[in-house]
């Protein structure tokens, strides 16, 4: 040990994330650990198995149900909350994977940007847009699962931030963007090799919604956006 006082034990990276962000990605990994361990028979018993099966039938967004509850006019609270929990159900270990990996790296500058309780005002926002767009444009029979909207929504704040930044330097502005378009791009070109979901809508969705929260956090940005767009 020495007594340099300009000497500093490295800070872990761990404690590093904002705490809100570090208990998002704590409940979607314990989640997802259940079904791993149940799925190996160690809990649960017999019918450990089907959990994750059961937990998407259970708790994931289906269309089917949405276009339902439109009809007939009643919204069970049952299915209500499928609004939300579909972000808590992943398809795989690798699904649930690459979404904390998402969060953690960008929740991390949202966080210390626009502090803890932006955190969960942006997950929970870019969650609602995503299963709204996927319920009401798309007409899909198989659900929507998984966080990555809430991830999306991380992604359109931080490009909001980038936005913010390149405006005050007087550089071009659309750089901001090129995360959110090599993404959807990378989408794009997977679904058209291999054929996919279009759970893509439900991304964009949280993109947007994280993007025009993290307008609204910030004094006077929305209403300085509405004037340059104006201006074009």
């Amino acid at each position: 040990m020495t007594d340099d006082p300009e000497y500093s034990r490295p800070e872990a990276p761990f404690n590093a994330l904002p705490p809100m962000v570090i208990a998002i990605a704590l409940v979607l990994g314990g989640i997802e650990v259940v079904f791993q361990i149940g799925a190996l028979g160690l809990i649960g018993g017999p019918d450990a198995v089907g959990w994750r099966i059961g937990a998407m039938e259970t708790y994931g967004f289906f269309d089917t149900v949405f276009e339902a509850m439109r009809a007939q006019g009643s919204w069970p609270f049952e299915h209500l909350r499928r609004f939300f929990t579909y972000a808590f159900v992943h398809y795989s270990i690798t699904h649930a994977l690459m979404v904390m990996v998402f969060i953690l790296a960008l929740g991390k500058m949202v966080g210390e940007t626009f502090g803890n309780l932006a955190v969960l005002v942006i997950f929970i926002v870019s969650t609602l847009a995503g299963s709204l767009a996927f319920g009401l444009i798309l007409n899909a029979a198989t659900p929507l699962l998984g966080a990555y909207p809430a991830a999306y929504g991380f992604i359109g704040a931080y490009t909001f931030i980038l936005w913010l930044g390149l405006g005050q330097m007087q550089e071009n502005r659309i750089r901001a963007f090129t995360l959110i378009g090599f993404l959807m791009g990378l989408q794009l070109l997977y679904g058209l090799l291999f054929g996919g979901s279009p759970d893509w809508v439900a991304d964009l969705a949280g993109f947007v919604a994280g993007f025009g929260t993290a307008a609204l956090l910030v004094p006077g940005a929305f209403g300085r956006i509405l004037m340059r767009l104006r201006q074009r």
